[in-house]
C-alpha cells in the first residue's frame, strides 16, 4: 500500500497493491500494522455501506460529540470527496480538501477525527464502503452547508448543475456559525 499525505497532512490517500490478472483481483483494504506504520492508529467500530445517485451531494457531516474518524473508498461508480478540517487549534483549520474515489482507482481516503465529510456523486450512482472510528450518533451530528463561500470548495458540478440534496443538507449551517473542535 502506498500513503500519501493531502494538502491538510492529517488526511491520506491510500493506494493498494493490486493483483490482476484474466480472473479478477485482489486488493489488501485494511491492514492493521500498515496503517499504524503509516501513523494511521485506529480501531474501527462500525461499518456502512451507502449508494446515492448521479448529482447527489451528501454533506459535510461531522459528530460534536463521538467524533468518528472513516476510512472510506467507493465500491462501484464515481464520487468526488471531501475532508474540511474543523480543529479550531489546527493550522489548517477552515481549508478542504478533494479526492475522486472510483471502483476504477480504486483508492482509499483516511479522514481521522476532527473533519466534516461530503461527497458528490459523479457517475450513474455510486456505492461507498467505510468504516468509522466511533458509533454513528444522531443526536450528535451537524452539517456544514456544502457551498459556503469561506470554504470555497471546488466541486465538480457541471454549469448550471444544482446537486440533490437532503433537508438535513439544505440547512446546514455556515462554518463561521458551525459546532467546530477546539
Amino acid at each position: 500500500m502506498e500513503f500519501t499525505a493531502t494538502q491538510i497532512p492529517d488526511v491520506i490517500v491510500i493506494d493498494p497493491v493490486v493483483y490482476e490478472d484474466a480472473r479478477g483481483f485482489f486488493m489488501e483494504t485494511w491492514q492493521e500494522k500498515k496503517f499504524r506504520d503509516a501513523g494511521i492508529d485506529a480501531r474501527f467500530v462500525q461499518d456502512n455501506h451507502s449508494r446515492s445517485s448521479f448529482g447527489v451531494l451528501r454533506g459535510l457531516h461531522y459528530q460534536v460529540s463521538q467524533a468518528q474518524g472513516k476510512l472510506i473508498r467507493v465500491i462501484q461508480g464515481e464520487a468526488f470527496d471531501v475532508a474540511v478540517d474543523i480543529r479550531k487549534s489546527s493550522a489548517t483549520f477552515g481549508q478542504w480538501v478533494g479526492e475522486t474515489l472510483s471502483a476504477g482507482n480504486r483508492k482509499l481516503i483516511w479522514i481521522p477525527p476532527g473533519f466534516a465529510h461530503g461527497f458528490l456523486i459523479l457517475s450513474e450512482f455510486a456505492d461507498f464502503e467505510y468504516h468509522t472510528t466511533n458509533l454513528y450518533a444522531p443526536e450528535h451530528e451537524r452539517t456544514i452547508h456544502w457551498n459556503d463561500p469561506d470554504l470555497a470548495i471546488t466541486w465538480p458540478l457541471t454549469a448550471g448543475q444544482v446537486p440533490l440534496l437532503s433537508e438535513k443538507d439544505e440547512a446546514g449551517v455556515f462554518l463561521k456559525d458551525a459546532e467546530v473542535y477546539a
